[in-house]
């Protein structure tokens, strides 16, 4: 691949604004609790709580708060998957693949139990004039994929590569753009190890304009970062990388630009 392809992309780095919210605590009741893969569980919470919340980017990240053992309080980010102002009802997917003080709630969570929520803190919303997309990241960035698959307009290209443990934890998204998604398996003790990701990745026609989307583990974000940077020549000010967690860390994140 040329690393030189994208010396020439005289366009403007894609305007970003940075959207602050008022943040409040927000008590939710467990309206439907339903397994999408294996892998994956779907929450819906509803409350009137809701009724102000406002989430205006697919990346966004509330918290959520569960009761620690000594006594405390646990709390993680999680993505709105869907939210409904009028109908008092959110969605959040819970990636069960970790044992973290949030994710045994979810395995554990019943119709009726309570849950408490704060945020967003504020939206990083990228310009509509953005019209190509390569969504990149593990299990804990498919929610965020998934929306923002799911709320892009007609005539949005957009190229998705993923890494879940097998066939059965693929997801389908209903869209209307033009979706093409490819997977990559790999076992979850791999999940700190971006080959699955950056063989598929490789075989990517990326186009000048594409802005480029990445969230997994931090070192795989950070290969994959610096795989575009370095290989592929492809422009930082068109890249958004996150780390969603760090091996080893609880409630740690990085970004990377």
């Amino acid at each position: 691949m040329d690393n030189n392809q994208f010396k020439e992309q005289t366009s403007p780095a894609p305007g970003i604004e940075r959207v602050r919210h008022e943040t409040r605590r927000r008590a939710l009741t467990v309206e439907s609790v339903v397994d999408i893969t294996p892998s994956m569980r779907r929450i819906t919470l509803t409350g009137d709580d809701l009724a102000d919340f406002t989430s205006l980017a697919p990346d966004d990240h509330i918290k959520i708060f569960v009761p620690a053992t000594d006594g405390g309080e646990e709390r993680r980010d999680y993505t709105p998957r869907r939210y409904d102002n009028a109908e008092r009802r959110l969605t959040i997917d819970f990636a069960l693949h970790e044992a973290g003080p949030v994710t045994q709630w979810a395995i554990g969570a019943g119709l009726g139990d309570r849950l408490e929520i704060g945020g967003p803190r504020g939206s990083a919303v990228v310009s509509k004039a953005v019209t190509r997309w390569l969504l990149i990241g593990d299990e804990t960035a498919l929610p965020a994929i998934g929306r923002r698959i799911e709320e892009s307009a007609a005539r949005t290209v957009i190229t998705a590569i993923a890494a879940v443990s097998g066939p059965q934890d693929e997801q389908t998204f209903d869209t209307r753009a033009d979706l093409d998604v490819h997977w990559a398996h790999r076992p979850l003790s791999e999940a700190t190890d971006a080959a699955a990701l950056l063989k598929l990745l490789r075989a990517i026609d990326i186009q000048p304009e594409t802005f480029i989307w990445v969230a997994a583990e931090a070192a795989v974000t950070r290969d994959i970062r610096a795989y575009l940077l370095t290989e592929r020549g492809y422009p930082l000010s068109w890249i958004k990388a996150s780390g969603y967690w760090v091996f080893g860390k609880a409630d740690t994140t990085e970004k990377f630009g």
